[in-house]
Parts: structure tokens; C-alpha cells; sequence
């Protein structure tokens, strides 16, 4: 790696013809993933030449990365893109309880912004670097409203625009709204409340966004429309967001199928699961991206695959609650488009497609349905096809340079048999060495361009520790933080005399 490092610099696309080797290339040829041994990949202004072995021309540079990985870069269709608060509720329930819904209480008070503009800006930038870290060089983030005042803003997401630019992160962005909330009443009753101008004027506004950050920073900035969720938006909000989605060409993600409490509630509004409402008012369609599909039943998941809509798996943030998809192989079978998400803290993909893979073989009841491979095809190849980006999601000729080396040396994986099937059972994102995004330098041996990740970190935990402090505010009967989250054992402190 220092040989790399004297080659090429941060934050800069090196001039001329680049080749990288190491002793595993994931190329591609006729549709899939192909392995190569001590494989070569050539680019050049930010897009790739070659894949292959003993490339017969001249290049500008040569960069050996050793016993790793050359990979596609991964793509993360639920990607976190603020401070995580879903952490917080790993050991403490029930999640009423917890400020994970606003009392009426709060709802009467006035919801406010818990965080700055400023503050909102920081940990946007600070989540890109921890995705780039984690050699993910697509994203289309995703963020809490729970801390909102209510949906997400312009300014924080022209600052997202600039963050992802200056990092080279490639990125699908629009200010995610919604026209209504989950409000609890008394304990454990939780109802849906709507405010649907303020829906209509969130979508105006995403529209406006779009329209105008719609490839900046060299096409590394694209739109995606993100409504919040299926049981906080009404049917006239959906159906403009889909007009708009055909219109703009563009995507939309909605979150549905991912809980008891969205099922209940869509049920309650509307007499049917939210992909059955869906389908009856032909708002199924391969425009939809749809984290989580978790609650998904026989008869939705039908109707996924005849419509064309891709899932979003996010297996990681999704077991920890204790759910799962049924399954990653039963859907992959109905041919249904599985795309992979990270959602939560750490952002790291491969310990998702690991959870992914075991928590398959757990519904399946079964070890021979789902292999390493498909779960890394869905982090790749199924990005790809659910943002309808046949240039991304692999390494051939024609294709984006978006390129993640991945280490072998570390050893903790020791000893490797096959690459992908070594990176996914026994990887992290720990071990990912260099990342390319559109042919550029974004991150080489754990740094970011102009970007300091430790220092930011103390910066970060401030501000989470700042949100924390206001969770009383929008608990119930307002206990204080340790009751809230109490710790995992007693803490004692040091006593003086």
C-alpha cells in the first residue's frame, strides 16, 4: 500500500491510464460476477477500459494492491445518513416508551429541530465518510424523522449535494416528506395524525431539488423522491409522487412491509396490507424501491415481483428488531430485484450481507438456497438495476470506475478460501483499503480527502449526546435519560471518603 499511496493522491482523479492489480479481481462477462486471479482493471477519466489480464497498452500507472480484492464498489440503497438513533433502542423497549413516537404532548408543545442547520450538515458529511469507509461508493441515504420538526430540509440537503461532491461519494438525494405522523395517545396506543398540504409542499419542494442539484459534482448528484413511510402518506401524496418520479425519471423509495405497527395502521386506513392498497391504485411499478419487505406477505410479495419493484434488505437493522425477510432465496426465486441496504450504525455492508446470508438459512430451514455470492450480487448488480444504472454494480468495459479493494491480509479472516465467500463470512468494512468513485481517489489506507474522520467523530458523538439529553422532552410522562436508557449494568462511581 505505500507503493499506492506514492501514486496517487486524494480527492484527485489521476491523469491518464490507470492499472490497478491484486491477486483478485471481480470482473464481469454476460450478465454475471466473474473471478480473476491476479486480474488487471484499467480506467481512465472516471470510466473503466479494461478487465482482464495483461492489458497490451501503455498506461500512466501501475498500482499492486496485493492480496485483496478488487471489487465493484457496493451500493447501499438505505444508507444512513445521520446519527443513529435506532441504537438506542437495541436494549431498551418498548419503543413507545423510548421517544421512538411523539407524545401528544410534545405534538402540543410544537415539534422543533433538534439539531442546526449547521449540525444537520456536519453529520451528513461525517455519514458519507463513514460509508466510503466502508467501500461503499453509491448511496441513497436515509434519515430519522423522529427528531424532526417535521420532514427534512432544503438547506441540508444542497449541503449534502456538496458533502458527497467534495468526498466523491455518488448519491440519489432529495428532502425526504411526508403528510402525517405516528402520535401516541396513552400507553402503547399509537394513531396516525396528517397534515397533507404540508405533504404536497414537501414534494414541491423535492421536486425543486431535484431539478436543480440533478447532476452536479459530475453526475456524482442524482434525485430520488423518499416519501417517509407508507403509513404516513396519503394516497394523494403517493400518486403525485409517482407522476412526478415518471416525469422527473427518477426513482422513489417508500418504506412498507417493514413493521407490525405500519401494518396495523395501513389496515386500519385502508383495509389491506400497504402493497395491496398499492397495486389497486397502480402504484406498483419498477419506480418503486421499497426497504424492507420484513412484514411482506405471500400475496404482496406476488405482487412485487409482477410489478417490478425492487426490495431494499437491510438484514442487520431488521434482526436486531427480530424480523427477517422470508426469505432472500424465495424472493430471488419469484424474481423479484434485491438490492442491499445498510440503515443504521455500523454502515457496514458486508457485515449486512453475513446477517443477510444466516438470517436466509434461518427461514429457510435450510443452508443450500442462498450463497455468499448472492447476497454480494444483491450489493451490487441489484443496486444497480433498482436505480436502472446498467453502468454501475461491476467492473467491464464501458462501466463506471466505482471501485472498492477490499484486504485479504487481515488475520482475523485467515485462512481465505474463496474471496467472496472469505470477504462476506469472516470481512467488515474494516478491512476495505482503497475506494474509486467515477475514477477518483475518495478513500486510500482509511483517509478521506480533506475530511478528518477522527476528529469528526468527537464532533459527532457531542451532538448525539446533545439529542439524547432532549429525549425526556418527547417520552412519555417525560422520565429523565437514565430511566430512558438505562445502562446496561449498574455504574459506579468513584466515592471520595
Amino acid at each position: 500500500m505505500a507503493h499506492a499511496m506514492e501514486n496517487l493522491s486524494l480527492g484527485q482523479r489521476p491523469e491518464g491510464r490507470t492499472l490497478i492489480t491484486a491477486s483478485w479481481v471481480v470482473g464481469h462477462k454476460e450478465g454475471s460476477h466473474r473471478l480473476l486471479r491476479n486480474g488487471q482493471v484499467v480506467f481512465e477519466s472516471g470510466a473503466i477500459l479494461f478487465v482482464g489480464h495483461n492489458f497490451p497498452g501503455e498506461v500512466a500507472r501501475r498500482i499492486d494492491f496485493g492480496n485483496s480484492v478488487i471489487s465493484p464498489g457496493l451500493i447501499d440503497l438505505d444508507a444512513l445518513s445521520d446519527l443513529d438513533t435506532t441504537i438506542l433502542g437495541i436494549d431498551c423497549h418498548p419503543g413507545w416508551a423510548k421517544g421512538r413516537v411523539w407524545p401528544r404532548s410534545y405534538v402540543e408543545a410544537g415539534p422543533y429541530e433538534m439539531y442546526s442547520q449547521e449540525e444537520l450538515a456536519f453529520q451528513k458529511r461525517f455519514a458519507f465518510g463513514q460509508l466510503l469507509l466502508n467501500g461503499i461508493t453509491t448511496a441513497a441515504p436515509i434519515a430519522s424523522l423522529f427528531y424532526r420538526e417535521w420532514g427534512e430540509t432544503v438547506a441540508e440537503f444542497d449541503a449534502a449535494a456538496d458533502a458527497a461532491g467534495d468526498l466523491g461519494l455518488r448519491v440519489y438525494l432529495s428532502p425526504a416528506y411526508r403528510s402525517g405522523g405516528m402520535v401516541l395517545e396513552a400507553p402503547g396506543k399509537m394513531v396516525p395524525v396528517f397534515d397533507e398540504k404540508r405533504g404536497f409542499q414537501g414534494l414541491k419542494d423535492a421536486i425543486a431539488y431535484i431539478e436543480r442539484q440533478n447532476g452536479r459534482h459530475g453526475d456524482l448528484v442524482r434525485g430520488l423522491l423518499a416519501p417517509d413511510r407508507v403509513e404516513t402518506s396519503t394516497l394523494a401524496l403517493l400518486q403525485r409522487t409517482d407522476a412526478a418520479a415518471r416525469d422527473l425519471g427518477c426513482k422513489f423509495r417508500l418504506h412498507m412491509a417493514q413493521g407490525t405497527m405500519e401494518v396495523d395502521t395501513v389496515r386500519m386506513l385502508h383495509g389491506s396490507t400497504a402493497p395491496v392498497w398499492l397495486a389497486k391504485h397502480k402504484l406498483l411499478s419498477d419506480r418503486m424501491i421499497a426497504p424492507h419487505a420484513t412484514n411482506a406477505t405471500e400475496e404482496d410479495l406476488g405482487l412485487y415481483a409482477e410489478n417490478g419493484v425492487s426490495i431494499v434488505h437491510c438484514p442487520l437493522v431488521s434482526a436486531r428488531s427480530g424480523s427477517i425477510l422470508n426469505s432472500f432465496s424465495s424472493c430471488r426465486k419469484r424474481g423479484i430485484n434485491i438490492a442491499m441496504g445498510t440503515d443504521t450504525t455500523p454502515p457496514d455492508m458486508l457485515m449486512n450481507l453475513l446477517t443477510g446470508l444466516i438470517t436466509c438459512r434461518i427461514s429457510d430451514h435450510a443452508p443450500d438456497r442462498v450463497r455468499s455470492a448472492d447476497l454480494f450480487d444483491a450489493a451490487t448488480l441489484g443496486g444497480a438495476k433498482a436505480l436502472g444504472r446498467s453502468d454501475l454494480g461491476h467492473l467491464s468495459a464501458g462501466a463506471r470506475a466505482d471501485i472498492a479493494v477490499f484486504s485479504l491480509d487481515d488475520a482475523i479472516m485467515a485462512p481465505s478460501v474463496d474471496p467472496i465467500t472469505t470477504l462476506v463470512v469472516g470481512g467488515s468494512g474494516k478491512v476495505t483499503r482503497a475506494v474509486f468513485v467515477d475514477g477518483r481517489v475518495s478513500m486510500l489506507d482509511r483517509k478521506l480527502a480533506g475530511f478528518d474522520m477522527e476528529k469528526a467523530r468527537v464532533q459527532a458523538q457531542a451532538q448525539y449526546d446533545g439529542l439524547i439529553a432532549k429525549y425526556p422532552e418527547r417520552s412519555w410522562n417525560h422520565p429523565p435519560v437514565s430511566e430512558i436508557f438505562p445502562p446496561s449494568y449498574p455504574i459506579e462511581v468513584e466515592s471520595h471518603g
